[in-house]
């Protein structure tokens, strides 16, 4: 049919961030009126998918962030951050990341929200956020002062490679540390 494995192939290839299945249909559909149906997409991006999941690849398409990417597979990323660290690539900041795991939790989520939790300013994390694109304004509050709200972008899903919110780790997910000392707070 047109080779429409090959042609959703270098969609998700070329594009930037993942791409949805809604834009991979949207596109194919203005190349190709009426050729194909959304199941015979479905059955062309589970056979790559298929196809990418063999040995042979150091690669493969993973859903994530709502759409479809090219990800490269687990018993490569050492080589990957050898070269990360190579050609130096910074990391967030322990601030920024205190700051981004608030944001992920609340969302939406004020700067005054995030400091009362932190107890510490927030501007510098926050701007470096932004900065990176992990972070977004997403409105203001209808508190007094009308301060902005901060949630987590696309780009966050992509950054951290979960496909959604709902796949950040539950409070209950994180254990005690051995060896604490005092008693934990209920």
């Amino acid at each position: 049919m047109l080779q429409l494995a090959q042609h959703i192939e270098s969609l998700i290839f070329a594009s930037e961030r993942p791409i949805t299945k809604t834009e991979i249909i949207q596109c194919l559909s203005a190349l190709f009126p009426g050729l194909f149906t959304g199941p015979d997409v479905e059955d062309a991006l589970a056979s790559l998918q298929s196809r990418y999941a063999r040995e042979a690849f150091a690669f493969e398409i993973v859903e994530i962030g709502g759409g479809y990417q090219f990800l490269t597979k687990g018993d490569y990323h050492k080589t990957l951050e050898t070269h990360l660290k190579l050609t130096g690539r910074k990391k967030l900041s322990l601030a920024a990341l205190e700051t981004l795991s608030i944001i992920a939790y609340k969302q939406p989520v004020s700067k005054s929200e995030i400091e009362q939790i932190r107890g510490v300013g927030s501007d510098y994390a926050i701007q470096k956020l932004l900065e990176k694109e992990i972070v977004a304004i997403d409105g203001r509050s209808d508190a007094p002062g009308r301060p902005l709200l901060y949630s987590t972008s696309a780009k966050f899903m992509d950054y951290f490679g979960v496909k959604s919110l709902n796949d950040l780790p539950k409070l209950k997910d994180f254990k005690e540390p051995d060896g604490a000392i005092g008693e934990p707070q209920a």
